[in-house]
């Protein structure tokens, strides 16, 4: 008979004790760190640019010398961008524009993203496929057919075409959703057959009430491309109903009609903000999210 020693227990010392391992792991994420820092400054670099303009004069701003920093903090160009225009109610209409579409597009999406995910029908795989081949068309593409066919309705210089818009799903929510859900395990749906739910109550009494992580991050995708939309609001609305992206583009300037660059730099800084709060809320969810779901099925 032969006897076998126990396995020595493995110790951080032991693990630790190879030099060239010990040099490989602490590289990694000195490199990590720097590109980190790299990227950040790379697209935190002109916001922090315009938050400078914000702050100077109009001569430093068209100053030959170049001036990073403002000879000293115009904070009055921040009163100014509030005042000069009814900045409240431009506001008002990117939000209510924002939100409208935000909600009805996470909605439908959902929907169509539960059909393709739990739903047995004919064709159904080449329906997903055509629909993810959209994603592949700029929007620019549709605008103008899209114009033209709202203007012969009689819903331009209305808010209509957003709720259209939102009810029409969008390709990538959609993949999200359709992700999500396939993860589920099955048992759900049947136990809620059984008990004599329909599919709708499925639906909305199961499924949505569990893709809470993903309906966050389809609002919050949403909101965002609404609210920073510029060219449709611009053609399809007129000064008064645009939203406020438009407006900072087409007020802010002085008597000779030549637009004053800092009171519109302040005004855009303003413009960033709501944004940047509601991501930096809602980012830790928006990342859990975006990986939980992404990249599932």
């Amino acid at each position: 008979m032969t006897s076998t020693l126990p396995a020595e227990p493995l110790t951080a010392e032991k693990v630790t004790s190879n030099p060239a391992r010990t040099v490989r792991r602490g590289r990694r994420p000195g490199w990590i760190y720097i590109l980190i820092l790299a990227l950040t400054a790379f697209f935190i670099g002109p916001f922090i640019w315009l938050v400078l303009a914000a702050l100077k004069t109009p001569g430093e701003w068209t100053s030959v010398q170049i001036n990073i920093l403002p000879a000293a903090a115009q904070w009055n160009n921040f009163v100014e961008a509030l005042t000069e225009m009814d900045f409240t109610a431009y506001t008002m209409n990117s939000l209510f524009l924002a939100t409208i579409y935000s909600v009805l597009i996470t909605l439908s999406s959902a929907v169509v993203g539960f059909g393709f995910a739990r739903l047995r029908a004919p064709g159904k795989k080449a329906m997903f496929v055509v629909l993810m081949s959209t994603m592949m068309l700029p929007n620019i593409l549709t605008l103008l057919p899209t114009y033209v066919m709202f203007s012969q309705v009689g819903l331009i210089n209305t808010y209509w075409p957003w709720v259209l818009w939102g009810l029409a799903t969008s390709p990538f929510m959609v993949f999200l959703f359709r992700q999500f859900f396939t993860t589920l395990p099955r048992e759900l749906e049947d136990a809620a057959i059984i008990d004599g739910a329909g599919w709708g109550r499925i639906f909305f009494s199961i499924f949505l009430p569990l893709s809470r992580p993903v309906l966050l991050t389809s609002f919050l995708l949403s909101f965002t491309w609404s609210w920073s939309d510029y060219i449709a609001p611009a053609i399809f609305l007129d000064l008064d109903r645009t939203t406020l992206a438009v407006a900072i583009t087409a007020w802010y300037q002085d008597p000779a009609g030549n637009v004053i660059p800092t009171v519109q730099a302040a005004a855009a800084v303003l413009y960033i903000l709501p944004v940047l709060l509601i991501f930096f809320v809602f980012q830790r969810y928006f990342i859990r999210s975006s990986v939980g779901s992404g990249i599932k099925g």
